[in-house]
């Protein structure tokens, strides 16, 4: 079946296009130029997508996402999940290696994929342990999880404390040509609930010093240089201006496959939201102060930041609705990425083509993924929104299982009209 997007705003920053056109995907499942008009019909496809007064773009890929099967399907699945995803314009997500059992090993990549296939409402991506049961002692068996469909390893959630271990792993990841995904979190300094400072002590709860993040950054960088050309490090949800600092003379001097992602709390946010005990305010790394905040958005615009990610993290309600330091980690991201996203465009800080860049083809560029781009002969994944329609965050407005959003009530601007995966609308407002 081939469908024909009409009349929208094409934005492809791949091929540095932006203008009002068609975008037209073949029976393969792949865009194409479109053919001449068939004889008798009015366009020369089987389907027709009015995008008039809309933006079509490559589809967004999320980097760093929480499915939760197997193991916690009551916060989420695979299926709900992936219709989350693409309701937030998402047309693949890598899915972290902290599920029950971990994704330590084949066996647990191989269901992941077979669900995806039963289920899934879009491309998944599993992204295998660094470590076994993510302790940080042993090395899983990476070589086995990237034959297996891994795209990446990363031991997400938790830190890997050994030196020598994170060493081995980016030695052995750039042998098997993998990014090791880190979360940098000192936990010999990270013991408390928010960000440290002068509010935690006011509101009478335990801090995270923002220096918890940088040590380790400095640290893995480091090792990354050791592990020599070909050792890939991607940094996660980055939070502080010093960590920004790290990545940008570590570029400086050469080591250039040291990548990083942001999170749109992170750029949206700031620890004065904690004010009120919200548990929704509660993530790892925790919302910082405005200075940080500001560098985040700094990085942003200036291209230290290659990819935005959401960090897609259900909770069910007993595990938030509890007091703050007892409370969960984690918030979910996929349906509110776009909106957080496009208010950075309205205010002016980055332009749509930067935007659409973070979503789509920086992050498939950090992974190694195709997609990304609408030249023709790519997968014919494509979305499709208007970036000023408004909606409410609400309970009935997610299709996620879980509701642990910090913008629950609130209104949002931009919303997904249609989004499409390999030229099929799994999508549709």
């Amino acid at each position: 079946m081939t469908t024909l997007i009409q009349g929208g705003r094409i934005v492809d920053p791949a091929n540095r296009v932006d203008k009002v056109g068609d975008v037209f995907i073949d029976d393969a499942g792949r865009i194409a130029r479109a053919p001449q008009k068939r004889s008798g019909a009015a366009t020369g496809a089987d389907r027709v997508i009015d995008a008039r007064g809309t933006v079509v773009a490559p589809g967004f890929v999320d980097i760093h996402a929480h499915l939760r099967e197997p193991g916690e399907e009551w916060k989420e699945d695979i299926e709900t999940g992936t219709r989350a995803a693409v309701a937030g314009g998402m047309t693949a997500v890598c899915c972290m290696a902290n599920t029950r059992p971990v994704n330590d090993s084949r066996g647990v990549t191989e269901l992941i994929l077979a669900r995806a296939k039963e289920v899934g409402h879009c491309r998944v991506y599993p992204i295998g342990a660094v470590t076994k049961g993510l302790i940080g002692e042993s090395l899983a068996e990476m070589g086995d999880l990237k034959r297996a469909g891994c795209v990446a390893v990363s031991d997400d959630g938790q830190p890997i404390m050994s030196a020598a271990v994170m060493r081995a792993a980016l030695e052995y990841a750039r042998g098997l040509d993998l990014v090791v995904i880190a979360h940098e979190e000192d936990r010999t300094l990270a013991r408390g609930v928010m960000d440290e400072g002068p509010l935690s002590t006011a509101l009478g709860m335990r801090g995270n010093p923002g220096a918890a993040e940088e040590v380790m950054v400095v640290r893995d960088i480091a090792l990354a240089e050791l592990a020599g050309p070909g050792a890939r490090l991607h940094i996660a949800h980055i939070s502080t201006a010093a960590a920004l600092r790290a990545v940008r003379a570590a570029r400086a001097r050469g080591v250039v496959r040291v990548t990083c992602e942001v999170t749109p709390h992170h750029f949206s946010l700031t620890s004065e939201s904690v004010r009120g005990y919200d548990s929704n305010f509660k993530m790892a790394p925790p919302l910082r102060g405005d200075s940080d905040r500001d560098a985040v958005v700094l990085a942003l615009r200036d291209g230290t930041i290659d990819a935005i990610a959401t960090d897609h993290a259900p909770h069910s309600l007993v595990e938030k609705e509890v007091e703050f330091d007892q409370a969960a980690n984690g918030i979910v991201g996929f349906e509110t990425a776009l909106p957080l996203t496009l208010a950075l465009v309205r205010q002016k800080t980055i332009s749509m083509g930067r935007a659409i860049r973070l979503l789509s083809k920086g992050p498939c560029d950090v992974i190694g993924l195709p997609g990304g781009t609408l030249t023709p002969g790519a997968p014919g994944d494509v979305v499709v929104f208007d970036p000023n329609e408004k909606w409410t965050v609400s309970a009935s407005s997610l299709c996620s299982k879980s509701g642990n959003s910090p913008w629950m009530g609130a209104t949002m601007t931009g919303r997904v009209r249609a989004t499409l995966v390999g030229g099929k609308v799994v999508y549709e407002a």
